[in-house]
């Protein structure tokens, strides 16, 4: 399933960052935001972000946004360890 989000001109125009920019940084805000209620998994929230997990999380901790760290998450990070 694929969604796309139509924004009016009225609020495309009063977007700051360049033109270039906009897609990317909208991306991620709306990782972050989803992320943060608990709406989107951290791995997810990543890839919906187009960065990796080490640079989502450092995005998270400048943004003083605390890690939800489930038991299914810390079975993932062990058996990465361990380089299964």
């Amino acid at each position: 399933m694929t969604f796309h989000l139509d924004i009016s001109e009225s609020i495309a125009s009063s977007l700051r960052p360049p033109t270039p920019e906009i897609e990317s940084r909208l991306r991620t805000e709306l990782a972050i935001a989803l992320y943060s209620q608990g709406i989107l998994p951290f791995g997810k929230a990543s890839e919906l972000a187009g960065t990796s997990r080490f640079s989502f999380a450092d995005l998270l901790t400048r943004r003083e946004i605390p890690r939800h760290y489930t038991s299914d998450e810390l079975a993932q990070d062990l058996d990465y360890a361990r380089g299964q």
